[in-house]
This record gives C-alpha cells, sequence and structure tokens, in this order.
C-alpha cells in the first residue's frame, strides 16, 4: 500500500505542479493548487499543511503515512481515475527516453514494488515485451535481469533511441532524425542541455521579482517581448537573449 500511495501523490503533485506552469514552483505553492483544486471538485478537502506532510513523509523520507480513504479516492479523480482502487488496479510508473517507453504496471496484489519485483511486467513500446517472472524462472538474478533489459534498449536505439537533430516548434525543442523533418524551422544538431531545458515561457503571467530576476530570459524584438527558460538566443530571430530584470517583471511580465 505504501508504494502506492507514494506514486499517486508523486502524480498527482506532478500534475499540479505542470498546471501551475511556473518557472520556479515551491511544494507549498504547488500543494496549495492541488489543495485548491481537490477543494472546488469536491466541495472540501484535506488543507496544504495535511498534503504538505504527505509529501514530507511518503515523498521526501520514503516513509508510510496514513491517508484516509476520501482523499485517496480525490486524489486518484485529480489524476484521470475514478477512484484509488481503480488506480491500484491501472496505474503505470512510466519513463519516456526518445521514442522507447518504459512502463512499470503495479499488481493489486502487491504491497512493495522492492519485496515483490517478480510481479512487475516491463513493456517496451515497439518491442517484444520483457517478462521479469519469466526471466526469473530461467534462473537469471536481478542483476542480469537489469543488464538483459539495459542490452536490449541499448539495441532498440544508440543508446535510448537518441536523436541525431531537433527543431523549434514555437515553445520548445523537438527532436528527430531527419535533418529535413520540418521545412518552416531550422533543423539543427541535437543539444541535450537546450533540449532538455531551453523553452520558452508561455505564461508570462506567472513571473515574479522573486522566481525570475537572474533566473529567467528575455528577448525584445520589434516591441516583442518573449522569455525563456535559460540563457541562449531567441530561436525564431537570432537575437541574443538578456537576464530578466525587476523592470521587465514590473512593465512586461506579472499579473496584470
Amino acid at each position: 500500500m505504501f508504494d502506492k500511495k507514494k506514486l499517486l501523490l508523486k502524480k498527482a503533485y506532478e500534475k499540479a505542479k505542470k498546471e501551475l506552469n511556473r518557472v520556479y514552483s515551491s511544494n507549498a505553492s504547488v500543494l496549495t493548487y492541488l489543495a485548491l483544486e481537490l477543494e472546488g471538485k469536491f466541495g472540501s478537502a484535506k488543507d496544504v499543511r495535511t498534503f504538505v506532510r504527505y509529501h514530507k513523509r511518503l515523498i521526501k523520507e520514503n516513509k508510510d503515512y496514513e491517508i484516509d480513504e476520501i482523499t485517496l479516492d480525490q486524489l486518484s479523480w485529480y489524476v484521470g481515475y475514478d477512484n484509488f482502487e481503480e488506480f491500484c488496479e491501472n496505474a503505470v510508473i512510466e519513463k519516456d527516453a526518445g521514442e522507447t517507453k518504459i512502463e512499470l504496471k503495479i499488481d493489486q496484489d502487491e504491497d512493495s514494488l522492492s519485496e515483490k519485483l517478480s510481479k512487475i511486467i516491463i513493456n517496451i513500446t515497439n518491442q517484444p515485451i520483457f517478462n521479469v517472472p519469466q526471466l526469473a524462472k530461467n534462473g537469471l538474478g536481478v542483476g542480469a535481469m537489469v543488464l538483459t533489459l539495459a542490452f536490449g534498449l541499448a539495441y532498440q536505439g544508440r543508446g535510448l533511441g537518441e536523436d541525431k537533430y531537433m527543431y523549434w516548434n514555437g515553445e520548445e525543442y523537438v527532436g528527430t532524425n531527419d535533418a529535413n523533418a520540418n521545412p518552416n524551422s531550422e533543423v539543427v544538431a541535437m543539444n541535450k542541455n537546450m533540449f532538455t531545458h531551453f523553452k520558452k515561457i508561455t505564461r508570462p503571467d506567472t513571473l515574479t521579482v522573486e522566481n525570475a530576476v537572474g533566473k529567467a530570459w528575455y528577448s525584445k524584438h520589434n516591441n516583442k517581448v518573449e522569455f525563456f527558460t535559460m540563457d541562449g538566443k531567441n530561436p525564431e530571430n537570432g537575437k541574443e537573449l538578456k537576464s530578466v530584470s525587476e523592470h521587465m517583471v514590473d512593465f512586461y511580465a506579472g499579473i496584470k
């Protein structure tokens, strides 16, 4: 049960953080947003201090902590399930690597992932299914199973299906192996750092002096100001970005 509660809270936290859509979000602000979303849907929910305790104990300290059934059902709804029972039956841990998706499905009768590793089934998109119990039956230990899986992933596409190129889609870089993938945008050599971290901030109203000054960058061209998550050049006009100042937040960002 501990693993299921931890996974549920982690998924709810990640969804709330994504919806909050800020360059920097503290745990308290994310959990406050989550509590308000649940209260808006159900009319009542645990207060933010309770969610902070849940997050601290289950995720930060990796220790079990009691969550009542109503809150578990509410959190399950928030991440796309009717209730906690359905979440336990269907939830998966997803890990994307290029074009490869790894899914770790938690069996409903499972109390601990670490203690019952043999019940985990690993599915690799567009590849044969690696069934961990079958590998175990063939006499492979956990270490050998991990090496077998790693070899399968490496063979699937140069490490983890890494792309050679990338192009700007207006908000972030998209990976590709086709040098002519997008006729409307320059296709450039893959830069892992830019691909992972460089994005346009599409909600400048969420920027504040505290979360943006020295932590975000901007481009001003033809009286148009755009904000980005890291230093570099504006992919759309080639202009060098500048560090966000208090003045830029006051005049071009924040809630108007």
